[in-house]
């Protein structure tokens, strides 16, 4: 995936807006269950919200973490979540398209 304009983060970012969390990173930190859950969830809504309940201090690294094991794009760090976004590989089922 190449990487985003500013301006195709910034439209995502407004896409991601009205979105609540769909996993959230706990005591246990990023873990292979973790990873997994942000994967589907990916797979399934392409842009979604990842919260921060604990490690508030490390975010960005975790963030990006995550985001390189997903292969996805890590969109904008908003207080404590993070907007990552992976497109669909198949181009007839892609639901957002940030051109």
């Amino acid at each position: 995936m190449e990487p985003l304009k500013g301006s195709q983060r910034k439209y995502l970012r407004a896409q991601a807006h009205h979105l609540k969390p769909l996993v959230m990173v706990g005591a246990k930190g990023v873990t292979p269950q973790l990873i997994g859950s942000v994967d589907l969830a990916l797979t399934d809504h392409e842009l979604i919200k990842v919260k921060f309940v604990e490690f508030k201090e490390a975010k960005k690294e975790i963030a990006a973490e995550i985001a390189q094991a997903t292969q996805s794009e890590l969109v904008g760090l908003i207080g404590n979540i993070a907007i990552l976004y992976r497109p669909n590989p198949d181009p007839e089922k892609r639901k957002i398209h940030a051109a």
